[in-house]
């Protein structure tokens, strides 16, 4: 058996003003061929399990690129032209082969093109025929096209969030059209429009106990995978509301039936699964007066990974204005400040511009009075399967005891460690400000006496039923109380 491997994906928010470029992918990640022969990154994890498992059985792997860019706005139309037909040129090189794998994101918006993983799978399987196994594993966070549909044999999306199950997925992939290569499965795919915009918190109540339901079914009565694409609300795209995604063996009213049941279940708990999202004087002061810390709020707002700039300021100004003490902070996305910290040197003790530099979305700079505690070139932090770069970054204490960590590289809190590896200790203060909407949860959890989500200004409000789309087809909730017209 002959496996072709790949990824290349982002995760667009066409509302931002970053441009997604060459640069993006290169500080991100960017492998020719070489992906496994690195450690593992949360986007190349997959293509470690597809080769591990190709192996054990003896079978032969061809290699292409594994690109990925921190989500921004709009991918430059020659990078993703230039990338794309690089893998297509590795997947011509290698032919013959039996199987596809491709890890995107579903969310990956170009400039010409609304639907990139529909674009790439449709010229795979113009190269490699009807008859090869062809499947892609997709973010959660990713829209469902026909385009996509007509031209995979398989679809699996992540099933939580936070991330914690790439590999787990890609093992699920590989194993499925394992079997329709070996002709023990037949697989085919249908889809249940929700038509709903919402994030969806898998690690609490009551979608914990949805997923291991999805995940119950699979395996039984002819249904052999289930997944729940939440969509991405920031991308302005026909196909952008969630949807429900399962595989059976060979029976697509199967797959219809149990799609559409488990669509139902969601929309009947859209009331329970609405995110709590307080202001931000009204999460300060939660914070303050809890008992026990640290507190973590979440700037769900200014997120990286939702293609936010990650350097608005205006969780940190109530802070200062409001002179609340013991606070960590991070990160904050400013290569300018970072240089000048840089220049200064531990010890430091200067009039520092945080933030602000981006837009509208990112406020205006605050003007600290800051000394430099520790320099770290080449940061890093845990991701959800590896480590994800972070660049030169420092961290600095503002009078009023605020502790703030400043990177170069545009991404969100994780973990703890974006803080630990300076010396700074999170666990002892009493407030932790982190730019994540929910990626940090699984890190900052643990350790947190409580876990709040802010709603502040910036590019990726929570704010669903007024996002201004253009090109989303039909009605979702929460936009209206019922897009379904029953």
């Amino acid at each position: 058996m002959k496996v072709f491997i790949a990824c290349l994906g982002t995760e667009t928010n066409t509302f931002s003003p970053l441009p997604t470029g060459e640069q993006t992918f290169r500080e991100t990640m960017l492998f020719h061929g070489d992906a496994t022969q690195h450690g593992e990154m949360m986007f190349s994890g997959p293509l470690h399990v597809w080769r591990r498992a190709t192996e054990q059985r003896q079978g032969q792997v061809a290699e292409s690129i594994a690109a990925f860019a921190q989500p921004a706005g709009v991918t430059v139309r020659q990078v993703y032209e230039g990338l794309r037909d690089e893998l297509l040129a590795d997947l011509k090189a290698a032919l013959p082969v039996d199987m596809v794998l491709i890890n995107m994101h579903g969310a990956m918006v170009a400039d010409g093109y609304d639907d990139c993983e529909g674009d790439i799978l449709e010229k795979v399987r113009a190269i490699v025929g009807p008859d090869v196994a062809v499947g892609g594993e997709l973010d959660l966070h990713c829209s469902i096209t026909p385009t996509m549909l007509a031209n995979a044999d398989a679809l699996i999306t992540f099933k939580e969030y936070p991330h914690t199950d790439a590999n787990a997925r890609a093992q699920e992939l590989f194993d499925l059209l394992e079997a329709k290569v070996q002709g023990r499965a037949n697989p085919v795919m249908a889809v249940h429009d929700c038509r709903m915009i919402n994030m969806w918190r898998t690690p609490v109540e009551p979608m914990k106990s949805f997923v291991q339901r999805m995940q119950d079914l699979e395996g039984n009565d002819g249904v052999l995978s289930v997944s729940f694409a939440h969509g991405f609300p920031w991308g302005d795209v026909p196909e952008a509301t969630a949807k429900m995604l399962v595989v059976a063996d060979g029976d697509t009213g199967k797959a219809k039936a149990v799609a559409k049941q488990l669509g139902d279940e969601i929309w009947n708990l859209r009331d329970q699964t609405v995110a709590e999202h307080l202001s931000i004087d009204d999460a300060l002061d939660r914070a303050v007066a809890a008992a026990e810390g640290p507190v973590v709020l979440a700037d769900v707002s200014d997120n990286a990974g939702g293609g936010a700039p990650s350097d608005s300021t205006f969780v940190l100004r109530r802070i200062v204005e409001r002179n609340i003490t013991d606070v960590a902070t991070g990160l904050y996305w400013d290569p300018v400040a970072v240089r000048f910290c840089k220049e200064a040197g531990e010890g430091g003790h200067f009039d520092l511009r945080i933030g602000g530099k981006c837009g509208v979305a990112s406020g205006d700079p605050i003007d600290l009075r800051i000394t430099v505690r520790k320099i770290v070139e080449g940061a890093s932090q845990p991701t959800l399967n590896g480590r994800g770069p972070m660049g030169d970054s420092v961290w600095v204490s503002a009078d009023g005891d605020i502790d703030i960590v400043l990177n170069s590289f545009r991404t969100q809190t994780l973990h703890p460690e974006a803080f630990s590896q300076f010396g700074l200790d999170v666990t002892k203060k009493k407030i932790v400000v982190v730019k994540s909407t929910q990626h940090f949860y699984a890190g900052f959890a643990p350790i947190a006496g409580e876990v709040l989500y802010v709603s502040a200004p910036g590019a990726i409000p929570p704010d669903f039923a007024n996002i201004p789309f253009t090109k989303l087809e039909g009605p979702f909730w929460p936009n209206v109380e019922n897009p379904f017209g029953d």
